[in-house]
């Protein structure tokens, strides 16, 4: 069923990385996920080290990128040191992957992350469960903040609400395909409704966006 689908984009976790050289032979991208939920589900502590050097030698593909290690549930100093320790030590993987912003961190951290990189990943978290009001208000709020910035932004997970919800996300992943491509008619039919549902093309919701300067002025205040 995989090479049915080639010519599509794909996302091969650090957790389960077995499918990795196939859908580079086939894709049309693929995205290097760091396995960081799978390990924070079964409590296990992520080998970075070994998710680096994996991911190395397919980052040689100029239409694939990686995730930067983060921590689920994590803190802010927490996640920054993980991208402070990938740019001292792995230079060369930091340069073609995307930090993740959780949605229980502040806005300012977004705002700083979306000036700072041409692509960041947003990640449910915390009392943000994606469908229930708090998510949306949530993402309303991220939106808000960083309609301006450009920024390549990417849903981790919660395909369902990209497509349908009215915020202009990029990319998203999931993992519907590859653990249903046996039901609802196969994968094909679930992979065309997919590619023929897109997000917006803007921001259009809030009032209170705020400005590069703006930003900027509150990252030095």
């Amino acid at each position: 069923m995989l090479h049915q689908l080639a010519g599509r984009n794909f996302c091969v976790p650090w957790s389960d990385p077995r499918d990795v050289e196939i859908c580079h032979e086939i894709g049309q991208s693929v995205l290097l996920d760091n396995g960081a939920f799978s390990a924070w589900t079964k409590g296990d502590e992520p080998d970075w080290d070994g998710y680096v050097e994996w991911a190395r030698p397919w980052l040689e593909y100029r239409t694939t990128w990686a995730v930067m290690p983060d921590v689920i549930e994590g803190t802010e100093e927490d996640n920054d040191a993980l991208i402070v320790w990938l740019y001292a030590h792995h230079r060369d993987v930091w340069k073609r992957s995307a930090p993740v912003w959780h949605m229980h961190e502040s806005i300012l951290r977004l705002q700083r992350l979306c000036i700072g990189y041409d692509r960041v990943c947003i990640g449910s978290s915390g009392q943000y469960v994606p469908g229930y009001p708090a998510w949306h208000n949530r993402m309303d709020e991220a939106f808000d903040a960083i309609a301006d910035t450009g920024c390549w932004m990417h849903m981790l997970r919660a395909m369902d609400l990209v497509s349908t919800g009215p915020w202009p996300f990029a990319s998203a992943d999931s993992t519907n395909i590859a653990r249903n491509w046996n039901r609802n008619g196969g994968a094909l039919p679930m992979v065309a409704q997919i590619d023929r549902r897109q997000a917006p093309r803007k921001w259009r919701h809030g009032s209170s966006q705020l400005t590069i300067e703006d930003v900027l002025a509150e990252i030095e205040a």
